[in-house]
């Protein structure tokens, strides 16, 4: 199966848990966690290239501009796709939480003040007395 093909099966199988998380809130709350959590295990699992002093230096092996370059590993491609449905799954909860804000016309600060009961009363500071000076000494 040709590579294009099986991006683009996992975008749509990606873009279809989102389609499904807009109706289902906890479901995109859900899927952004999950998300999260494989996220930072597939980066944490990866080995890092030219870690040591000489790659600091540029000395990675190779004289190409970054260093050696293999083939994508499963984990770069699980890394990248992690990554583009995170994106994907923030926007979507921000554009979820502004049409919610949208549709009852208030912020979440707003929302917030609303509930509590009542005003405190405003504390008003009250002047410290100077401090008396010593006494000189004779």
């Amino acid at each position: 199966m040709p590579r294009e093909v099986k991006w683009a099966i996992s975008l749509l199988v990606g873009a279809g848990l989102l389609a499904l998380g807009w109706k289902v809130y906890f479901v995109l709350v859900t899927l952004h966690v999950i998300i999260c959590g494989l996220l930072i295990i597939v980066i944490m699992l990866q080995s890092g290239e030219a870690a040591d002093l000489a790659g600091a230096f540029g000395g990675a092996g190779s004289q190409t501009a970054f260093g050696p370059r293999g083939a994508a590993t499963f984990l770069s491609k699980a890394t990248t796709w992690c990554a583009i449905m995170f994106m994907m799954t923030s926007m979507a909860l921000t554009m979820h939480q502004n049409s919610a804000v949208a549709s009852t016309g208030s912020s979440v600060l707003q929302q917030f003040s609303k509930t509590s009961k009542a005003p405190a009363a405003p504390v008003v500071p009250v002047p410290a007395a100077p401090a008396s000076a010593p006494a000189p000494s004779k």
